[in-house]
């Protein structure tokens, strides 16, 4: 198996989680939080595609599926377009809501597919190639990639959790 062949299929993973976490919840459950400075599984979701869509179009040298494809005006934040949530106080991240998970999905779904055509086009030495000088040591694109994955797990397996407890305390 190559590399890339491993990263694809880290991607895939994520996608599961997050397909798991959205589909069938209905907006209430998708924008609610668990305190007040918590984050939604909208912003959660919204978030890591944000990421992804972030770093592997500047690696790839590609512009964003978020502007590109249309989805900012479709998701009518108000955020700047350049918002990737990185940062973003409480009462940002509570400004972050869709009406259905199909918005959600939709973008993380185009987002994904620009991802693994990335990925699938890359050769192993590619990995090796610097795309970020402002750290030391230098990061490079399968870094890159590794750190991308890594972010991506961790908030779609949040987003898993928030749904589980979310969808708990309906059912007592």
């Amino acid at each position: 198996m190559k590399a890339t062949d491993v990263i694809a299929d880290g991607f895939g993973r994520i996608r599961e989680v997050v397909h798991e976490a959205v589909e069938g919840a209905p907006a209430d459950l998708l924008t609610a939080r668990l305190d007040p400075g918590a984050n939604s599984i909208t912003w959660l979701v919204w978030h890591l595609t944000r990421i992804q869509d972030d770093h592997i179009a500047a690696a790839a040298g590609l512009e964003q599926v978020w502007t590109a494809g249309g989805w900012a005006d479709r998701f009518g934040l108000p955020l700047p377009a350049a918002s990737t949530g990185y940062g973003h106080t409480a009462h940002q991240a509570g400004t972050v809501r869709v009406d259905s998970g199909e918005l959600l999905l939709g973008y993380f779904d185009a987002v994904h597919e620009q991802t693994l055509g990335f990925v699938h086009g890359l050769a192993a030495a590619d990995l090796e190639r610097v795309v970020d000088e402002r750290w030391d040591p230098p990061v490079t694109l399968g870094v890159r990639l590794v750190s991308v994955l890594a972010d991506d797990l961790q908030h779609a397996g949040q987003a898993a959790f928030v749904r589980g407890v979310l969808e708990r305390g309906r059912d007592s």
